[in-house]
């Protein structure tokens, strides 16, 4: 393995791991500005917890392009701590109530300290045959303690935060599983295209960064985008892939590369973005495949800010994603950070004026 492989599968069993749900990313906030600090000049932030990194140009007055992840995962808020110390919980994003039961979560505490414990499920034995599907408010979370006074001993309580309990795994020459691919694979290639361009001078002013809360309804998207006021977008993102029975029309594949996202529940990628990236994976033979999905991201919020901004998506798919695993394609991420690094190097005043006016 090279070194450059190598420490890319390091960023990702760190960024996978940290805990980071929606309104409690300050982990992997913290792990980021460091990885990005040797590479920018600056570092600007918003009031919800947003950051970005500038890399500025020597142009003056130059173009401002902003390059955006989302810093949250999945995962749940402590919301009852029951009397013989079982643990009740509500849903910090979009998930499907059936798979919970008899999975390891970890529970962070305002200290900054995690334990694990086990979603309770119905051994076989005492099913009744007439359990539904529990609500997630009905789920209990077991990390081995007898009272609610045990519990609250460890400094657990009320309004901490549950993420799934998952390490990186490698399953087969390019594919791995780990929890929050959505959207550490968006933090890593934000890392990891400031890195590649560190000997680059650009035309523009980069900003690099991440927003808070995309689980739970794109609501750190907007204050970013006000703050940089950006002529030009890119949302990096992980979308769900639905192959494991095949392909399935423009729903994703994982190992087929990046993602020419042409629509979603938020956006429309515009005629001259499309045109500009297709260009550009055939200039430079990069994998990609066309992608629809019914959900959306951040650049749902991105695009309609202010006057306008011109946003696409350059994203990959991974299944099982909002669960406690995703499995994904190591060949999928490069393949966009490839398509990234070209999308950025090749802009110049033309090629954003005729992205920012669409024919």
């Amino acid at each position: 393995m090279n070194i450059e492989k190598a420490r890319t599968l390091q960023r990702i069993k760190k960024l996978t791991e940290l805990h980071g749900a929606p309104g409690f990313e300050a982990d992997v906030k913290e792990y980021l500005i460091e990885e990005m600090s040797p590479y920018v000049d600056e570092f600007v932030y918003n009031r919800l917890g947003g950051f970005y990194g500038v890399k500025k140009s020597k142009k003056s007055n130059a173009r401002r392009v902003m390059v955006a992840a989302h810093m949250d995962e999945i995962g749940f808020m402590l919301t009852h701590i029951t009397e013989n110390g079982m643990l009740q919980f509500t849903s910090l994003g979009g998930v499907a109530p059936d798979i919970w039961q008899g999975q390891r979560l970890k529970v962070k505490t305002r200290f900054n300290i995690e334990f694990t414990g086990v979603v309770a499920n119905i051994p076989k034995h005492f099913r009744t045959g007439s359990e539904g599907t529990p609500k997630i408010e009905d789920l209990m979370l077991d990390i081995g303690e007898t009272s609610d006074k045990a519990v609250r001993d460890r400094g657990i309580e009320i309004g901490d935060s549950i993420v799934p309990d998952t390490i990186l795994t490698q399953l087969s020459e390019y594919r791995y599983t780990a929890k929050a691919w959505d959207n550490r694979y968006g933090c890593l290639i934000g890392i990891e295209i400031l890195e590649l361009l560190k000997d680059v001078e650009l035309d523009v002013d980069l900003y690099v960064g991440a927003n808070t809360q995309e689980e739970v309804g794109l609501r750190g998207a907007r204050p970013s985008v006000e703050l940089i006021d950006p002529d030009l977008a890119f949302v990096v993102d992980c979308s769900p892939a639905n192959d494991i029975k095949g392909q399935q029309q423009l729903s994703g594949e994982i190992g087929k590369g990046t993602l020419i996202r042409i629509k979603d529940g938020t956006m429309l990628l515009s005629s001259n973005f499309r045109d500009y990236l297709l260009d550009l994976v055939k200039n430079y033979d990069i994998a990609h495949q066309y992608y629809i999905s019914p959900g959306g991201t951040d650049g749902g919020e991105i695009h309609k800010a202010n006057i306008g901004v011109p946003t696409a998506v350059i994203g990959v798919c991974a299944r099982y994603i909002h669960s406690t695993e995703s499995v994904f394609d190591l060949r999928d991420y490069e393949a966009a950070r490839e398509l990234l690094l070209r999308s950025i190097t090749h802009l110049n005043e033309d090629i954003i004026h005729f992205l920012q006016y669409n024919r």
